[in-house]
């Protein structure tokens, strides 16, 4: 069974607000989320596509859409007040339509890869849609940031419900799946996501947020300084598979655990670096408890901005954007080159279906799958 821990409907001292409707400890104010819907306009089918604005009246403004259940904008202020949007994308549907590298989607059924596009589940053997070399990503071909959510408002936010059928991209099971999105008071942007299936399958669900805290366009991230609360990860093959190990961090440039610049190791001589082209592994994150708790914090020095991680996941995904070229122009007509956004993917580990002494991503049928992560923003 897949161990994704949430205390149902418990309050975590300020991070679980939004659902509890308690007073927070830091702004001893309710939670009130203004939530506006618009359109964002219609696919080939003529189906709507709409999105949701979300803000507290603290700092904090999402925008949401139903498509991919994508995070099209956050926008928060720096140290001196000024706002700006942290998120790559674009200002539009038809490029959130075209191919691009996973702008803010829902990722799944399967975030992240798995080795030779097969596993084995009961005792037989799942071949599912191979797109990435010899591997599957992110889901195969029609993921989850392909399919058309549906969506209804709620308490601070809004939920998106999708479904997978038996047979698809090649997993196992009906699946429905469920994200909801929740702004918080502590400008919080919490996600909890929820899945059931009527055969056991797999599951490893993930946003893939792309995140500047100079604002999106605006340089590269090299300079950001990042903290990742682990003391291990797992390196991977020439194709970005996970060989088993679960690598110390000490000594190498993977360590993380007091604030470094992201920059400052990047170029190193190093393997593990040169097969991902910088960053582009899990990180074995120290868990302490069951509940949600700190997993990471990225801070740019130049604005203030700070971008907090809390999960309840095993793993986070860090990733440096090295495979952006310049070739994707995203909002403003401006262009993303390499290294001009990280991605903090928390999730279970990459290929665990395929690696028994890894976290379990098994879902048995009626059983139910969930995981909380929050993006908090402290002020600047």
């Amino acid at each position: 069974m897949l161990i994704n821990r949430r205390q149902a409907g418990a309050c975590l001292a300020g991070l679980a607000l939004a659902a509890c409707g308690k007073k927070s400890e830091e702004t001893g104010a309710t939670n009130t989320v203004k939530v506006n819907k618009e359109s964002f306009g219609k696919l080939s089918d003529g189906r709507e596509v709409d999105i949701y604005t979300l803000s507290n009246g603290k700092g904090l403004v999402a925008r949401v859409m139903n498509q991919g259940a994508i995070v099209q904008s956050v926008k928060v202020p720096d140290k001196s007040g000024n706002v700006v949007d942290v998120v790559l994308g674009f200002d539009n549907l038809d490029g959130y339509l075209q191919k691009n590298p996973y702008f803010g989607a829902i990722v799944g059924r399967y975030g992240n890869r798995i080795g030779s596009g097969k596993f084995a589940l009961d005792g037989k053997t799942y071949n599912v849609v191979v797109n990435d070399g010899k591997n599957s990503l992110h889901g195969g071909n029609i993921g989850f940031d392909k399919k058309y959510w549906g969506a209804r408002e709620v308490p601070n936010g809004v939920e998106f419900t999708t479904t997978s059928a038996d047979g698809d991209q090649g997993y196992p099971g009906n699946l429905t799946a469920k994200v909801t999105y929740t702004v918080t008071p502590d400008n919080g942007l919490r996600i909890d996501y929820t899945a059931t299936s009527d055969k056991d399958t797999v599951v490893n669900l993930t946003n893939h947020s792309y995140w500047n805290l100079s604002g999106q366009g605006n340089g590269l991230i090299l300079d950001h300084e990042m903290m990742i609360d682990a003391d291990r990860f797992t390196p991977v093959d020439a194709g970005l598979i996970p060989t088993g190990e679960l690598k110390p961090v000490e000594g190498t440039p993977f360590d993380f655990r007091q604030p470094t610049a992201i920059g400052a190791r990047i170029n190193e001589d190093n393997e593990q670096l040169k097969l991902g082209g910088g960053y582009d592994h899990n990180w074995v994150l120290n868990r302490k408890g069951g509940s949600v708790e700190l997993a990471a914090r990225a801070h740019d020095p130049k604005t203030g901005r700070v971008l907090e991680v809390l999960t309840d996941q095993p793993g986070v995904q860090f990733y440096t954007g090295n495979f952006l070229d310049g070739s994707v122009k995203g909002k403003g007509g401006i262009a993303y080159p390499k290294r001009s956004a990280f991605c903090l993917e928390t999730q279970h580990f990459p290929d665990s279906p395929n690696h028994p002494d890894f976290p379990s991503t098994e879902l048995k049928a009626g059983q139910e799958y969930k995981t909380t992560t929050i993006f908090r923003f402290p002020a600047a």
